[in-house]
């Protein structure tokens, strides 16, 4: 009797030779890993909270932990995915793992704000590894569906990040800062199941490209450049927005509705919960009806809900951030998918760019934010990001690459 595929039995086939189809073995395992990724690092801000408290930090501080974070992760990344176009580094996924344990071990255990710091520094850095390959290994089993690959991929980090807070609220809260170190276990399971996907991705040449690639390599360069400059601005307006919820939603639940600090993770779940589930539908629709008018739903699509927020109470709260999330989270796959179409042959690089931008802007808004949250309050905070989501009339600029590939 032959032997079941790997995307079949679910496991990670060590020395197969190159696959032409989805390889949902493969795309299941990096997904499961970004989720163990993304699930220790969404702890930070879900216990803020809980450092408020105990190191008496004002939003300002909490910002900056977050732009540690943040702007660790998002320095390295293009670095890592320039370097990784040309030479591979196939077991550098658990080695960047390995950052993350070290970060979360330093977490449970801080003695100041700067040891803080420092354990959120680790933490973005090995962020900062693992995306970019781990990225591109989800494109190499794609089979084709690329946006079905990312969307697969994208949707575990986001599961782990919605899941954050409830392990704050029920491991965390109730047994204190220390509990973090429980959280390693997870750890390790991810540089054992990152080991194996390394020695897969170590076998595997780099992919073609694909024929929507190589229409985008005909475009003019500037409107290539034109058309990089808008996502960037689309990547800008949606983490700007999300890192107003993602970070400061708890404090803004607490402060005007007066709920408790677990409710508050719970509310945060159901945003998170609604961010995962739209990520996972945003490839697919895109390889079928093209990126563009993914992002353009996305991104725009949003602006009314986001507008309506501030203004309603707690249960229509809870009902918009939903329907934000849904909506909301398709966007960043889509975004990245055309962004490796425009630019061939680069897709560490890319990958990095978009992951590292995406971070970076995530630091600068939790920042910016937390300072305009102490001088001017978490409302005021909240009624001004709702104007984010019309950055998205600037998709109009860019090329339909589906339409071109289809012609």
């Amino acid at each position: 009797m032959s032997a079941q595929p790997a995307a079949v039995t679910g496991k990670i086939p060590s020395s197969a030779p190159a696959q032409t189809g989805t390889a949902l073995g493969v795309l299941a395992a990096v997904s499961a890993s970004h989720f163990l990724n993304d699930l220790i690092q969404s702890l930070l801000p879900s216990i803020y909270p809980i450092l408020k408290s105990n190191y008496a930090l004002d939003f300002g501080q909490i910002g900056l932990l977050t732009f540690t974070y943040q702007t660790t992760a998002s320095l390295l990344q293009p670095v890592v995915g320039a370097y990784t176009d040309r030479r591979p580094l196939p077991y550098s996924l658990p080695v960047g793992m390995g950052f993350t344990l070290a970060g979360l071990l330093l977490l449970s255990q801080a003695a100041s704000f700067p040891m803080l710091l420092l354990a959120a520094a680790l933490v973005g850095t090995g962020s900062s590894i693992f995306h970019p390959e781990s990225s591109r290994i989800a494109r190499l089993a794609s089979g084709g569906r690329h946006g079905f690959a990312q969307s697969f991929f994208q949707v575990g980090g986001n599961a782990g990040s919605a899941l954050g807070p409830l392990l704050a609220a029920f491991l965390i809260l109730p047994h204190g800062q220390g509990a973090l170190a429980w959280v390693s276990v997870l750890a390790l399971v991810g540089i054992v199941l990152l080991t194996r996907v390394g020695m897969w991705y170590a076998q595997r040449a780099k992919p073609k490209a694909a024929k929507i690639a190589a229409v985008a390599a005909t475009l003019p360069r500037r409107r290539v450049v034109l058309a990089v400059g808008v996502l960037l601005a689309l990547i800008f307006s949606k983490y700007f927005y999300l890192i107003s919820l993602s970070n400061y939603y708890t404090f803004y639940l607490i402060e005007k509705f007066h709920v408790s600090t677990q409710s508050a993770q719970i509310h945060l779940f159901y945003f998170l919960g609604a961010v995962a589930l739209g990520t996972l539908a945003g490839g697919p629709i895109g390889d079928k009806v093209g990126r563009k008018w993914v992002i353009w739903v996305s991104i725009l699509g949003v602006l009314p809900f986001s507008l309506l927020l501030p203004h309603v109470d707690l249960f229509w709260t809870a009902v918009l951030t939903v329907i934000i999330g849904l909506i909301l989270s398709s966007a960043f796959s889509a975004i990245l998918v055309y962004a490796t179409e425009l630019l061939p042959g680069n897709v560490g690089m890319v990958a990095g760019m978009f992951f590292g931008f995406a971070f970076g802007m995530g630091g600068i808004a939790a920042a910016v934010l937390g300072k305009l949250a102490d001088y001017r309050g978490i409302e005021y905070v909240y009624a001004l990001c709702a104007w984010l989501p019309a950055i998205g009339l600037l998709t109009a600029f860019l090329p339909d690459l589906h339409r071109r590939a289809h012609s």
